[in-house]
């Protein structure tokens, strides 16, 4: 893989391990991150050691606090910062490049939250497959309260969580968090664990999904994302083609010979 200013990568037994790393800032994105993710997320399309991501910030303060405010959005002197030239209908959104999905990265990514995910980390947020939290993690959304229309992030987020939740917490700002508990209770978060044990249980899930052929992994992403994305009738009309492409005659015949030899994994139950 490429070297990077802005974010940590390392990869070991089928599993990538990316990191964003500004903790001064609370790993908020600047355009030299946004450019370094885009890079990560197409890259990782074509390295077939890797079969699944987790993505997490440095430091124990923050995941992502969103855009970097002192960098991307100018001094105070009334810049335009909504459109290009003369007019508001052009606009480069700062986030459409540093989610995995929007990269058209179809490999499982697990995102470990380790402290304050706010504004802009939804953009990433709303494109991994499942989050795992601390329980000192908290999430909310800051625009309003700084005069801005929060869109994109509450929008990715709705995948996520119920529509109430969501819009209580884009429109009540800087006033209130939702802790890693609740965020559990809504269904946003999957699991919540001690601090020291974030690495861990990532590690531990990330590592199971690795275990399985990628096929058959990247199909169940393809046609569980069309099901979110699609009508019902759409998405199962689609799911002919997904079983068609993700089916592996040798890993299924692996498959029958591993159900047939009485052998079982060890799991766990959460």
């Amino acid at each position: 893989m490429a070297e990077y200013e802005t974010i940590l990568y390392d990869e070991s037994g089928g599993v990538a391990w990316v990191t964003l790393n500004r903790p001064e800032v609370h790993n908020a994105f600047n355009t030299q991150m946004q450019r370094e993710l885009h890079s990560l997320w197409t890259g990782l399309r074509r390295n077939d050691d890797v079969r699944c991501v987790v993505l997490t910030g440095a430091g124990d303060k923050a995941f992502c606090t969103g855009i970097d405010r002192t960098e991307t959005m100018g001094d105070d002197k009334g810049e335009k910062i909504v459109g290009s030239g003369s007019t508001p209908f052009m606009f480069d959104d700062p986030g459409a490049n540093i989610g995995p999905k929007s990269c058209d990265l179809w490999k499982p990514v697990i995102a470990a939250v380790n402290g304050m995910a706010c504004g802009g980390a939804f953009y990433m947020l709303g494109e991994v497959e499942f989050i795992i939290a601390a329980e000192h993690a908290t999430f909310f959304d800051p625009h309003v309260t700084y005069g801005m229309t929060a869109a994109f992030e509450p929008i990715h987020m709705l995948q996520k969580m119920p529509f109430h939740e969501i819009m209580r917490l884009s429109l009540l700002g800087n006033h209130e968090r939702l802790s890693a508990q609740r965020a559990h209770e809504i269904g946003l978060v999957s699991e919540v664990v001690p601090a020291a044990d974030l690495h861990a249980a990532a590690e531990w899930a990330a590592s199971a999904i690795a275990s399985a052929p990628p096929l058959a992994v990247q199909g169940t992403l393809r046609a569980i994302w069309a099901g979110l994305e699609h009508t019902r009738r759409q998405a199962i009309d689609l799911g002919y083609a997904f079983i068609a492409m993700g089916t592996n005659q040798e890993s299924i015949r692996a498959g029958q010979a591993a159900f047939a030899s009485g052998e079982r994994i060890q799991w766990r139950l959460r």
